[in-house]
């Protein structure tokens, strides 16, 4: 299931699942992935876009995030909000906590885009599972304040149309394991996707074949993290299902540590795997459609949509 395309001048719903935004900055009430919203919302608004806020966005119920329930309650909000046709939201930490808050009935019967990235990981692809309807990794709201003509490419591409029938590339593409591969993308950050794996929150088919997406950075995990996370799930029941890796930016330097372990991934599951620096936490970021069936090809380095 796919939801409608945000239209021109149409509105964009705006939440705080993983961090603690401000609105406008104080002298002295910095915050660990807090983020200033007054300039965001400025930015969509002049760009003709309308703005929803989750009614508990800005509160700090724990001290370093408002409640569990407060966050889901805002997701709840904006999926029932007949007017909002984007919801947007960034990363951080906390999003396991949501799901049992989330209404999944009401994304089912209303559906609209979903995008985030790294920690919001855990809520698109639960979203997608439970649902099926297609969610959108890559982007948070300060895109509205950085983004690239890259970034942008693929806002216009995946949001505001579904022309990005193949995947539009920034960077040079490693080939880590040969051949080729045809399933459904899943997957974001590592470690949000390792917590997902094996809750009842992420109820995938293992008759069904995936194509894996995952990325990490150096500033948040060493490499010896990143190759335990890759175990945990070359140890799950979801590994059996997974038919291609495409790895996305981990460092601005060459890794060769890294794409040993990626290879090494690929032959033991005879599997194709690619590196690449299109998505993730570095200076691209490209949108990837959760849900959407592909195809992955090491040899001609591209990844293609399905109709």
């Amino acid at each position: 299931m796919r939801a409608p395309c945000l239209k021109p001048g149409g509105t964009i719903g705006l939440c705080s699942p993983s961090h603690i935004p401000l609105y406008e900055a104080v002298p002295g009430q910095e915050l660990p992935w807090s983020l200033e919203y007054k300039n965001i919302i400025g930015k969509m608004e002049a760009e003709g876009f309308q703005v929803v806020t989750g009614e508990n966005m800005y509160k700090d119920t724990w001290g370093y995030l408002a409640s569990d329930a407060e966050r889901g309650a805002d997701l709840n909000q904006l999926a029932a909000d007949e007017r909002v046709e984007y919801i947007l939201f960034g990363g951080g930490e906390g999003s396991p906590e949501l799901l049992p808050h989330l209404d999944f009935e009401q994304f089912r019967k209303s559906p609209k885009r979903i995008c985030s990235y790294s920690d919001g990981t855990t809520i698109l692809n639960s979203i997608w599972a439970i649902t099926g309807l297609e969610t959108y990794y890559g982007q948070n709201p300060v895109y509205f304040t950085e983004a690239t003509g890259y970034d942008r490419r693929h806002f216009e591409g995946h949001i505001l149309s579904d022309t990005m029938t193949t995947h539009e590339k920034n960077s040079s593409w490693r080939a880590l394991a040969p051949g080729k591969a045809e399933g459904v993308l899943v997957g974001g950050y590592t470690l949000n996707f390792c917590l997902l794996l094996g809750t009842g929150y992420f109820p995938v088919s293992l008759n069904e074949p995936h194509i894996l997406f995952l990325e990490d950075h150096e500033k948040f995990s060493g490499l010896g993290q990143v190759s335990a996370f890759l175990a945990h799930i070359e140890q799950s029941d979801f590994m059996k299902t997974v038919t291609g890796l495409l790895f996305g930016n981990y460092s601005d330097k060459a890794c060769p540590q890294l794409y040993d372990r990626l290879g090494l991934l690929g032959r033991r599951h005879h599997i194709p795997v690619v590196y690449c620096d299109d998505f993730g936490h570095g200076k691209n970021h490209a949108i990837l459609p959760i849900g959407r069936k592909a195809v992955l090809d090491a040899e001609s380095l591209s990844l293609n949509y399905c109709p």
